[in-house]
């Protein structure tokens, strides 16, 4: 994760305080980031204990979208820093707001991934998303009845 003292204009000291009574640091904070979508506030809130970089991201009346979740993962990590969302089992889940999405990252080892050849369709990655969208069309249009 980055250093969150490189994203001190969107802290929220105040909630800090009252969250964790005191001040947020390098790795901990509570910040205010605007949507790249609509403008809208997105609550986000940092850590990184218990050897796990932690992000959780909050609309006041939605769930975040992909765009806002990627934009939150350029600010909080760093370009080579592999981040992930889980659908963990249904007897391990845990929902303390309806409209928070979560990125981790363990600090201790890589988060396996597929190979780029397995992203996409045949025996290469899709380059484009045009190529990806002529795709989808040819897919649905063969779905049709």
């Amino acid at each position: 994760m980055r250093n969150l003292d490189l994203l001190a204009r969107f802290r929220l000291p105040e909630f800090e305080r009252r969250a964790y009574g005191g001040d947020g640091d390098s790795g901990n904070g509570c910040f205010l980031v605007r949507s790249p979508t609509d403008g809208s506030e997105l609550c986000v809130i940092a850590s990184d204990g218990g050897g796990w970089d932690h992000v959780s991201v909050s609309h006041r009346r939605r769930i975040p979208n992909w765009i806002e979740m990627s934009h939150v993962k350029a600010l909080f990590f760093r370009d080579d820093e592999c981040v992930m969302q889980l659908h963990v089992p249904l007897e391990d889940h845990v929902n303390v707001h309806a409209r928070t999405l979560h990125l981790w990252r363990p600090q201790a080892q890589e988060i396996p991934r597929p190979p780029g050849w397995m992203v996409g369709i045949g025996d290469k990655p899709v380059s484009s998303a045009a190529e990806a969208e002529a795709m989808f069309a040819e897919c649905a249009a063969k779905a049709q009845p």
